[in-house]
């Protein structure tokens, strides 16, 4: 009798919580996380910076319908020293948006520009929120002359030798 009540009770309590949801209520999607789309680790032609100058650089993009807000997150060249370099307060990838970060190792320059170059022999590039958490690691091989290492399709696809997008899709 005593196990009957409690298979009555817990069936009452699961039948009240199943009940309870409200089906009118929009469900949430859950945001794509921003990837590291496309780099170019030896740049001579394809995408210049503020100062004219063709720098390596990371192409960021932001598969979701809304902005997304950076800031504090960190780019690294390097899996021992993942907050290698911080994104500034008040970065943000527009929705469906791209955003080049240049590795040139001058800080200085206008622009969201790294303390560290890419290496043309190859290496990994690590996107991280702002606990460090790895979002996106990509491993690239000695780089091929004017050629990005680039997902295709876009966003989603595994990454492959092309020609660079700069600040555009890969398809």
């Amino acid at each position: 009798m005593k196990y009957l009540k409690s298979v009555l009770f817990f069936s009452i309590l699961f039948g009240v919580i199943a009940c309870s949801k409200d089906d009118d209520e929009p469900e949430v999607p859950e945001i794509p996380d921003v990837v590291i789309n496309e780099l170019l680790p030896k740049n001579s032609q394809n995408g210049y910076d503020h100062d004219g100058e063709y720098d390596d650089w990371i192409e960021l993009y932001n598969p979701a319908d809304v902005d997304q807000d950076i800031s504090g997150y960190y780019l690294s060249d390097s899996k021992k020293e993942p907050s290698k370099w911080k994104f500034p307060e008040g970065t943000v990838i527009g929705k469906m948006g791209y955003l080049i970060v240049w590795c040139d190792g001058d800080t200085l320059q206008a622009g969201l520009h790294t303390n560290y170059r890419l290496s043309a022999d190859g290496e990994n590039v690590v996107f991280l929120d702002t606990e460090l958490n790895v979002i996106n690691l990509v491993e690239y091989p000695l780089t091929l002359v004017e050629k990005s290492w680039a997902r295709k399709p876009n966003a989603t696809g595994e990454f492959e030798w092309s020609v660079p997008t700069f600040d555009q899709s890969n398809d």
